[in-house]
């Protein structure tokens, strides 16, 4: 499966990419959804609907947002972005689209990326709109302010938000062109990025599935699953990949 897919992305011209937690999770970022999922402990409802930020921000950062800031903080691009960007620098791939909101995608080297629900890299003022990086925020009150004394919201789309319309429509009108999609560690049941990979098959794409376990696209969508951890399986297919292109 190793071989397969790297041949398929050497010999394809256009490839686009769609992760989702899974691909983080190596990097010591917990899912939201699932097993362990941030979810299972507290109640997004309450700490990660827009409308529970407006009423209380100061809440929702001691709950949610402190706890996620240091987890990004520290947080690494591992082998699976690495990879992806590296394909990129091959001219392989040509855009990620992503769940995820770490921001490791662009920390890896990766230029041309969607992000369906916003990063959690940036923060913005809520009064001036001012935008400065996660990382550089004090923590010494909360919820945090900026220079002109405007609390400042991560930007991530919370729920009660909409996914920036822009993005999807890029995204399925990629969707739609490319001719190798990736999927990359997403469970495949959160929507509208559910969608994408079907929308690419339908139009003629191939589907190549990277994931510890089978998903909803597995027997229906994905033209073959590649079982595994999505880092230890990129660099596997990277490397498969420069060694074809030594070759010619």
């Amino acid at each position: 499966m190793i071989r397969k897919a790297a041949g398929d992305l050497t010999t394809a011209k256009y490839v686009i990419a769609l992760t989702g937690a899974g691909i983080s999770v190596e990097s010591g970022i917990p899912p939201f959804r699932g097993k362990d999922g941030i979810w299972e402990k507290i109640d997004p409802m309450e700490y990660a609907h827009i409308d529970a930020f407006m009423s209380d921000p100061g809440k929702v950062w001691d709950v949610l947002i402190r706890g996620m800031k240091d987890v990004v903080d520290q947080a690494l691009p591992n082998d699976a972005h690495k990879g992806l960007a590296r394909l990129e620098e091959l001219g392989i791939i040509k855009t990620i689209i992503t769940q995820n909101v770490d921001g490791l995608h662009q920390a890896a080297g990766s230029t041309d990326v969607i992000e369906f629900h916003g990063n959690f890299a940036w923060q913005s003022c809520l009064d001036c709109g001012r935008r400065c990086p996660t990382r550089t925020v004090e923590m010494d009150r909360l919820p945090p302010r900026c220079a002109c004394g405007g609390i400042l919201r991560p930007e991530c789309v919370f729920f009660g938000e909409q996914i920036p319309p822009r993005h999807l429509s890029r995204s399925q009108l990629l969707a739609m062109q490319c001719d190798i999609m990736l999927v990359i560690g997403t469970s495949a049941t959160v929507q509208p990025a559910a969608t994408i990979p079907i929308i690419s098959k339908q139009s003629g794409a191939r589907v190549i599935e990277i994931n510890t376990e089978p998903t909803p696209l597995t027997h229906s969508v994905s033209d073959y699953l590649i079982a595994g951890r999505a880092g230890e399986m990129m660099h596997r297919i990277v490397t498969e990949v420069e060694r074809k292109k030594r070759q010619g």
